[in-house]
């Protein structure tokens, strides 16, 4: 009984990896994008999503739960796994050990992100340009965000080949050599919009 609840929750906290936190991972990336194009456009985006009818509800489904769940099972998985990259070094072995401390550095950084941001709403602030300019002026935090985005980006492309193992839909060795290559094509161009998204602010 113990083993079948262990497994579903594996499966879930994969699941919820993917849909629906990287559905919003791509979507938060996208709206920070903006930035890039100015202000004015940055601000009429993120002015967009904050006047969604039923937000409140949608963060707490789509985001804090399915957050909550994958980040406190995640710190579990992190902490009672047995990692053996120093011993044997293989490459999947390394990606397994990234994959777990990715997960507590993304972790850390999500929550103060939500805290240096959403939190803020509630006392009075506005989500906007300039309260991301402000941030990301000082150079630690700019270094911090780097980082955190960054690190937030590999754990969701490399947990994107955990994903299709652990649903079967990469099963051979080949599919799963070649989907290697897929996440990291993800990786990279995710990367590329994440940091550029950042820059823009500076």
């Amino acid at each position: 009984m113990a083993a079948t609840r262990d497994f579903a929750s594996r499966r879930l906290h994969s699941l919820l990896g993917v849909i629906p936190l990287g559905v919003f991972l791509f979507q938060h990336l996208t709206v920070n994008y903006f930035a890039t194009r100015g202000p004015e456009a940055f601000n009429k985006a993120a002015s967009f999503i904050s006047n969604l009818p039923y937000l409140y509800v949608l963060e707490w489904v789509i985001i804090y739960l399915p957050l909550l769940f994958h980040g406190i099972y995640g710190v579990y998985i992190a902490f009672q796994s047995k990692n053996n990259a120093s011993k044997y070094g293989y490459f999947r072995n390394v990606m397994f050990l990234l994959q777990r401390v990715s997960g507590i550095i993304s972790l850390i950084f999500i929550a103060w992100h939500i805290w240096q941001t959403r939190i803020q709403v509630m006392f009075g602030q506005e989500v906007n340009y300039d309260m991301m300019h402000e941030i990301l002026t000082n150079p630690g935090w700019l270094i911090f965000y780097l980082i955190g985005v960054i690190t937030v980006i590999f754990h969701f492309s490399n947990g994107l080949w955990s994903f299709c193992v652990s649903f079967g839909f990469i099963v051979t060795p080949n599919s799963q050599r070649v989907f290697t290559y897929v996440s990291l094509i993800v990786f990279i161009i995710l990367a590329i919009i994440g940091v550029s998204a950042i820059l823009a602010f500076v």
